[in-house]
């Protein structure tokens, strides 16, 4: 195709299987919209309204994202040579179609955020990337507007990430559904189930870490508002062999080794395990214990958490662990040899029997016995060691295996869906999950093969039969002509799998009921009778000479649709009889273990009808699945593992090209090519590409097949390249779609000129126009505001004024609403003229006049003022400066009568005014400990001739003394000082009253200094005798002898004299304002 004038397209021959370079590729626009700019048509009244997406990454471009996008479509190498593209940038989604192939990346994507989910969110299926995402919200959407129901079927290799896909599609329902607390809970629960089933029935393989070994279907439950309310699970074919025996490198089921590593010490010690997988038979036979990449201790953590989530009740908890448990000790039951052939058993059994809930001597009898029951007759057939070996077997897989069904159906009830509005417990409508296995071809492959390739073939006629069905009826619902498609119809080898009476399966059935000794060599003899002339089966005995040598002397061959597999008959029927003795299963169900109870039912004993066969049962279940599929809307996820060596960005081609071919890509591919590569709505395609004819632009008015068929005749299409429907465009080929779109990117550069230069102009005319009306609204505006303003303003003054003068008439009146706003303005502003003028200091005895309502408030804020200034003056003063205040207080409160006290308040006191160098050093020896707290120079005046001599006053803690130089002349204790005289003169005289009953004072003492406040108010304040200090104003009588009593007179006068006067009184004469 090449491109004309105005986006015309014309055909030109092109390279099978490539594009020109250069050219545009567009990803996806089979069956998806992957372009510089996606495109969403949504229906707005009688047109289309088109909102423009975000453009997808540059990354999304690598490869298509579609293969049905492909030019060479019928290539295996430009499949793969697509995926490995894809792959090699981290884009592991690719549609074929609506299939979603995924490649595993064994690495941590960033593309399951919860952003990540909102991008996926009700957006049509075709408008972005490929994830799975994706489909889960086509599916769900598909399910709410067709009001039917869906499925996803989910299916690879083992590693190849089936159960993480279905992880993230149960994630996404989670996420992105309506909810409320109850559906919370559904949510949860149907989260919550994965660990559990996975800790029960997935285990460590050579492929994969985390291999399910079982099928597993689930249905989740949606009401007519679209809300998860509950959900449904069917298991298929839990691989019970795996309990007791492993291949080298493998492990058992993860909850045997989650609950020996993370268990509590309490909870193994009462089960009788110890912590090392190594001291049980049925765990080492793998010879792997331990794997790197798993966690067992945590994992039994997110388990246990489970199990309380999905309902399971904290007794059945532990009876299920002793389920687990007993398994352990059934593996290392050993046995012995009788003299008789008969066989005993050599290990202790009491532990075993109690986690069984059974009788030991029961239980050691069932594994050493065979009950057989002939013309109504009991007998007891003693076993081999062979045979006790396989019973003993035989009853761990049973154990392990009902229990396991055991859980399907108690997460069953949980998930069960219950609602009044449903009252037969039907929901509106549901959504299936199946995480099946792939196909497998093994170098040794046995019975689980051949069963797991059986329900392979079956899912892939189901997908032929639906993807044929799917394209025939958009085909005739359009009036396309169908053009019948050539694809391998594998329903041939189903029948070979399930014919009644003559498929293998049937012969296998017969082999095993059949009296005489059926054997695996005798089944594989009947096989050749009977179906030894199809066309896809063979053996070595019927295979020519050059297949011959691929073909074992017991094995058979099947040409599956995925290629050629060989089966070993060996353990054929005994893993299709897999039955228990009678006697085991009478003992099991005598069981104390209610889970085992209800696994092993008393029915069974009297039910005299052979139980069906392993191969049956799965044939049966998978017509079940079958029914349940075909009566759903299928879409499909197809899993590739890139390598086996399970290393990221590792692309190895020949696995991958092993898998694309028994996965049936190609198959797929080729029946979605068969007729057309893309088809459209008409409305999408017009609106997509009607730029590129100027008939159809800017909009087309008429009938929109119309539209299209005058837009395809602009481009040039051929007739043989495209069909017109009734409401779609279909498009043969992916070249004539690729020229379309490379046509459109280069339309779109001269649309975004016209765009932008239109667009230019209109947005400055409107934003003239918006900024010329914003200008005249907001001066209209403007005005009137100032306008109501000033009107507001004046009639506020005039209000105001006339308040004033009413006010100020009035203001000797008690307060009434007339002077109220007057006597509020004098109350402001006398206190706003009291804040500016408060008093700056304590001595500041100013204060504004208040007017007479404020009177008492002006007093209480006056007080308030003075408390605070006294406090804060408080707070700023130093510890010495305390102290001095202190002392000073104490002095006025002594002295306030004293004359000379007012003059001596400036002078400060000081700590003594003795230093210790006056002090002589024999009175400090004598001291000792005691400290100087204040000494001060004093005359002492005698008793009888008041002869002055020099004496110094030191005070201690306790006591004063009296020192004349070295010699300490008189002690007085503080407790003994009974009070102290001074006069009110400034003559310096103070007595110390002391009582003359004590031996050691011989009278009151007399006296003088030149501190005599400073001196007075130390020892007063050091005595505690504060109130004890007498201001005399004319004498002083003190004690000078046992009952006798002298007097000291006080006279104003010029200057100071102390003399003895005529009378024998001390006569003192001071002038009265001098102060000492």
């Amino acid at each position: 195709m090449a491109i004309g004038p105005f986006g015309t397209v014309k055909t030109q021959p092109a390279q099978s299987g490539t594009r020109r370079p250069g050219t545009n590729r567009i990803h996806g626009w089979g069956r998806q919209d992957d372009s510089r700019m996606r495109y969403r048509a949504v229906a707005a009244g009688e047109g289309i309204r088109v909102i423009m997406e975000t453009a997808l990454t540059a990354r999304d471009r690598v490869g298509v994202q579609d293969f049905v996008l492909l030019e060479n479509y019928t290539s295996e190498a430009a499949f793969i040579e697509n995926l490995r593209k894809r792959f090699k940038e981290n884009l592991i989604y690719t549609y074929i179609g609506s299939i979603l192939v995924s490649v595993n990346p064994y690495k941590e994507l960033e593309i399951y955020s919860k952003p990540h989910m909102d991008r996926y969110h009700g957006v049509s299926f075709y408008e972005v990337s490929p994830h799975i995402y994706a489909i889960s919200d086509n599916v769900y959407r598909s399910m709410r507007t067709e009001g039917r129901d869906q499925c996803i079927l989910i299916s690879g290799e083992s590693g190849a990430g089936k159960t993480e896909a279905s992880k993230k599609i149960l994630q996404y329902y989670a996420m992105t559904c309506p909810a409320s607390e109850q559906v919370q809970k559904v949510k949860d629960r149907l989260l919550q189930s994965n660990p559990v089933l996975e800790a029960f029935g997935n285990a460590k393989t050579l492929r994969n870490d985390n291999s399910s070994r079982f099928g597993k279907y689930m249905d989740i439950q949606f009401d007519f508002k679209g809300v998860p309310v509950g959900g449904h699970i069917l298991s298929f074919l839990l691989e019970n062999s795996r309990v007791v025996h492993q291949n080298h490198g493998e492990r058992n089921f993860h909850i045997f080794y989650q609950m020996i590593e993370g268990g509590e010490e309490e909870l193994l010690q009462q089960r009788g395990l110890e912590r090392n997988p190594q001291r049980y038979y049925y765990l080492v036979k793998g010879k792997c214990p331990k794997v790197s990449s798993i966690n067992d201790r945590n994992d039994w953590k997110v388990v246990r958490k489970a199990l309380s989530v999905i309902g399971v009740s904290d007794e059945e908890v532990e009876e299920l662990l002793n389920i687990i448990a007993s398994v352990l000790h059934l593996g290392n039951v050993q046995f012995g040899m009788e003299d008789n052939g008969g066989v005993y058993i050599t290990t202790e059994t009491q532990m075993m029997s109690q986690l069984l809930g059974v009788e030991g001597t029961r239980l050691n009898e069932a594994l050493t016995y065979r009950k057989i029951i002939t013309q109504g007759e009991e007998l007891m057939s003693p076993l081999n060691l062979e045979q006790a070996a396989s019973a003993r077997d035989a009853l761990s897989k049973a154990v392990y295996g009902r229990a396991f069904a055991w859980l399907i159906d108690n997460i069953n009830t949980s998930l069960a869906f219950r609602d009044p509005a449903y009252p037969t417990g039907r929901c509106a409508a549901a959504i299936g999950l199946l995480d099946i296995y792939g196909f497998e071809v093994f170098q040794h492959n046995s019975f689980e093969q051949f069963c797991i390739n059986y329900c392979n073939e079956k899912l892939q006629q189901l997908v032929i039969e639906l993807t044929l069905k799917q394209e025939q009826e958009d085909y005739t619902a359009e009036g396309v002509a169908w053009e019948p498609v050539q694809y391998f119809n594998n329903k041939s080898i189903c029948d070979l799998l399930e014919e009644k009476f003559k498929g293998i399966i049937s012969v296998l059935d017969e082999e095993c009921l059949r009296p005489g000794d059926a054997s695996d060599i005798t089944f594989l003899e009947k096989l050749e009778v009977t179906v030894g002339d199809h066309p896809h089966f063979v053996t070595h005995k019927l295979a020519d000479g050059k297949t011959r040598k691929a073909i074992g002397r017991e094995e058979f061959r099947l040409l599956h649709y995925a290629g050629e597999v060989n089966y070993n008959v060996n353990g054929f029927l005994d893993k299709n009889n897999d039955l228990l003795y009678r006697n085991l299963k009478e003992m099991m169900c005598r069981s104390e273990n209610r889970i085992l109870t209800q696994c092993f039912e008393r029915d069974e004993l009297t039910d005299q009808k052979r139980p069906e066969t392993t191969a049956t049962q799965f044939k049966n279940s998978l017509a079940k699945l079958m029914e349940i599929l075909m009566s759903k809307e299928p879409s499909y996820v197809r899993c590739i593992k890139p390598n086996d060596a399970k290393q990221t960005g590792r692309f190895d081609e020949v696995l991958i090209r092993h898998q694309v071919k028994y996965l049936g890509l190609m198959q797929s591919l080729r029946i979605r090519r068969a007729g057309f590569a893309y088809r459209r709505r008409y409305e999408v395609f017009l609106q997509r590409y009607k730029s590129l004819c100027p008939e159809t632009w800017p909009n087309w008015q008429g009938q929109l097949a119309e539209g299209v068929s005058t837009l395809v005749r602009h481009l040039g299409y051929q007739p043989e390249e495209y069909k017109l429907g009734r409401s779609k465009i279909f498009i043969r080929l992916p070249k004539t779609l690729f020229a379309t779109e490379d046509a459109l990117e280069i339309r779109k550069q001269s649309i975004a000129t016209v765009l932008q230069t239109s667009w230019r102009g209109y947005s400055k005319r409107s934003k003239y126009q918006k900024l010329r009306n914003a200008v005249i609204t907001i001066q209209s505006w403007w005005r009137g505001v100032v306008d109501r303003r000033k009107a507001r303003v004046r009639k506020q003054a005039a209000d105001t004024i006339r308040r004033f003068i009413k006010g100020f008439i009035l203001r000797e009146q008690p307060q009434c609403p007339e002077n109220e706003y007057f006597l509020a303005i004098v109350r402001h502003t006398f206190l706003t003229n009291l804040r500016k003028n408060l008093p700056r200091t304590v001595l500041d005895k100013s204060w504004p006049r208040p007017p007479l309502t404020l009177t008492e408030a002006s007093e209480h804020l006056r007080n308030l003022c003075m408390q605070n200034m006294v406090w804060r003056y408080c707070r700023r003063i130093q510890p010495e400066w305390r102290n001095q205040m202190e002392q000073k207080v104490v002095a006025s409160e002594i002295f306030k009568d004293k004359d000379s006290y007012a003059r001596s308040v400036p002078r400060l006191f000081v700590s003594t005014r003795l230093n210790r160098e006056d002090i002589n050093p024999k009175v400090l020896q004598v001291l000792g400990d005691d400290t100087v707290l204040y000494g001060v120079a004093v005359t002492k005046y005698d008793r009888r001739g008041y002869r002055p001599r020099q004496r110094q006053l030191l005070l201690g803690s306790a006591f004063a003394i009296i020192v004349e130089e070295a010699k300490l002349k008189q002690r007085i204790d503080y407790e003994t000082l009974i009070g102290i005289s001074v006069s009110s003169l400034s003559d310096g005289i103070f007595v110390l009253h002391l009582p003359y009953e004590e031996k050691k004072q011989k009278g009151d003492v007399v006296l003088q200094t030149e501190h005599v406040i400073e001196a007075v108010t130390k020892l007063a304040i050091s005595a505690d005798k504060v109130h004890s200090v007498n201001v005399s104003q004319d004498s002083i009588k003190f004690a000078v002898g046992r009952g006798k009593e002298a007097v000291i007179d006080f006279k104003p006068g010029s200057k100071l004299v102390v003399a003895k006067a005529k009378n024998g009184h001390l006569s003192v004469m001071a002038p009265p304002l001098k102060s000492r």
